[in-house]
């Protein structure tokens, strides 16, 4: 998986220090966080060859792009560090892992996105 390695990087940082309370985001940050970690989800899902995610176009290149600038520009406006980030992320992924149909939900809206970020 092509997130791996970004994803490690973070978990390691997030794993050195405890936790400090994670901040608020707007719809926007958000929803830009939702769909970053339903395209690593994706992406995963398409590598382990589920019937499901094969009707998505491939999440390789263009998620993890979306992931890397989104995660960029959350640092940047929230003057967060890396262990700040995987949290959120983390705290994503748990509530989508929570409730697995919202994939299939929240994807065509994350697609939409991406193209509008032009990748």
């Amino acid at each position: 998986m092509l997130l791996a390695p970004l994803a490690l990087s973070f978990m390691q940082v997030a794993s050195a220090a405890p936790a400090a309370p994670l901040p608020d985001l707007t719809l926007e940050q958000s929803g830009a966080l939702r769909c970053s970690v339903v395209f690593g989800l994706v992406h995963k899902a398409q590598r382990a060859g589920e019937d499901g995610a094969a009707g998505y176009p491939v999440m390789a290149e263009r998620g993890q792009e979306f992931f890397v600038r989104t995660t960029a520009r959350l640092m940047d406006e929230l003057g967060a560090d890396r262990r700040t980030i995987m949290g959120l992320v983390m705290r994503e992924h748990t509530a989508l892992a929570e409730t697995p149909e919202q994939l299939d939900e929240v994807m065509p809206a994350c697609l939409m996105l991406l193209d509008a970020a032009g990748l």
